[in-house]
C-alpha cells in the first residue's frame, strides 16, 4: 500500500477513482489528511469516502438481516438450506419458471434482493452469474404452457418449484419457499410470506428464476417476431395486448388466461370465488401477479 504522502501526490480525480470507483481500502490517516488538504475537492472526497463507509455498514446490516431464517436453521444443524421461488405467474405467454439455490453459510452478496426490486436487468444478470458461481448448488424447473392450461397457473407454479428442487445436485436439509408449500418435498420446508424479500436464499432463487425465464422469452422473441417478447417477456402490457389482438395467439400463449381466450373467441373459464384448490382461491388469482 502506498504511503499517505505518495497518495496525496496524486490528483483528486485519481484518488476519487481509486477509493470510490475501484473501492480500494482506505489507509489509516488518509481521511484526516484529505480533510486538511487545501486542494479543491479534497474535503468533498473525504466526505464521500465516509458516505461509502456508512453505505457499506448499512448494506452489511441489511444482508445480515436477510440471513435471519438461514442463520436459525444453520444453528439447528441444517447445513444445506435451499431457497425456492418462481417467476412468470402473471404473463399471458411462456412457461412459469422456478429457481432453487443452496447458498454457502453466512453468504453475503452486495445487492442481493427480491428480483422484483432489482429493476436494472444488467444488475440482475450480474447477480445471477455471481450466485451461480458461489452457490453450493443451484437449479431451475419449468412448467410449460400446456401444463399451465391443464392444471392451472397456481399448481403449475408448484410443479416448477418441485422440479427445481429435484434438479439440485445436492440434497437440501431444509427448504425455504416463498409463501407456499411444495408437494412431495424431499426435506422439511417452511413457506414464508414475502420470502423473496426476507430470505437471502429465496431472494437468490428469485433472481435465478427471473433471469432464466427472461432468457427463455428472449429466445421466443427470435422465434415469434412482432410480438415484442424481448421487451415485455409475455406480461400483459399494452404493447403485448395490441400484438395479441392484431396477430392472434401463438402456441406459447396460455389458453386458460382470459385475454388469450377472448382473442380466440373462447368462453371465459368459470371459477368459484372460494374454490378450494390448495390455496383456497381461484386458479387465475391463486398467486401474486407481480413476479
Amino acid at each position: 500500500m502506498p504511503s499517505i504522502e505518495d497518495l496525496l501526490s496524486k490528483s483528486i480525480p485519481e484518488l476519487r477513482e481509486l477509493f470510490l470507483g475501484r473501492g480500494r481500502p482506505v489507509p489509516k490517516g488518509l481521511l484526516e489528511a484529505l480533510q486538511a488538504d487545501s486542494r479543491h475537492g479534497a474535503q468533498q472526497l473525504a466526505n464521500r469516502i465516509r458516505g461509502r463507509y456508512r453505505s457499506n455498514r448499512s448494506e452489511g446490516q441489511r444482508l445480515h438481516t436477510l440471513l435471519r431464517f438461514e442463520i436459525d436453521l444453520w444453528a439447528q444443524g441444517f447445513s444445506f438450506v435451499a431457497g425456492v421461488d418462481e417467476a412468470g405467474m402473471a404473463p399471458l405467454a411462456g412457461p412459469v419458471v422456478a429457481g432453487a439455490v443452496i447458498l454457502p453459510q453466512n453468504y453475503k452478496l452486495r445487492g442481493l434482493n427480491d428480483s422484483k426490486k432489482i429493476l436494472d436487468q444488467e444488475m440482475r444478470e450480474e447477480l445471477a452469474a455471481q450466485i451461480k458461481q458461489d452457490a453450493v448448488c443451484w437449479s431451475y424447473g419449468f412448467a410449460e404452457v400446456e401444463e399451465i392450461d391443464r392444471i392451472n397457473i397456481y399448481h403449475a407454479g408448484l410443479l416448477a418449484m418441485q422440479r427445481a428442487v429435484q434438479a439440485l445436485s445436492c440434497s437440501p436439509d431444509f427448504v425455504l419457499v416463498d409463501a407456499r408449500k411444495i408437494p412431495q418435498c424431499p426435506a422439511p420446508q417452511r413457506g414464508i410470506v414475502h420470502g423473496d424479500a426476507l430470505s437471502a436464499s429465496i431472494a437468490a432463487a428469485s433472481i435465478i428464476a427471473k433471469t432464466t425465464r427472461d432468457a427463455h422469452m428472449l429466445e421466443m422473441d427470435g422465434l415469434y417476431q412482432g410480438y415484442g417478447f424481448a421487451s415485455h417477456k409475455g406480461y400483459p402490457t399494452p404493447e403485448h395486448c395490441r400484438a395479441l389482438k392484431m396477430l392472434g395467439a401463438l402456441p406459447i400463449h396460455r389458453r386458460s388466461f382470459g385475454r388469450v381466450r377472448e382473442v380466440l373467441g373462447l368462453d371465459p373459464i368459470q371459477t368459484e370465488l372460494f374454490a378450494e384448490n390448495s390455496g383456497g382461491v381461484p386458479a387465475e388469482v391463486a398467486a401474486p401477479q407481480t413476479n
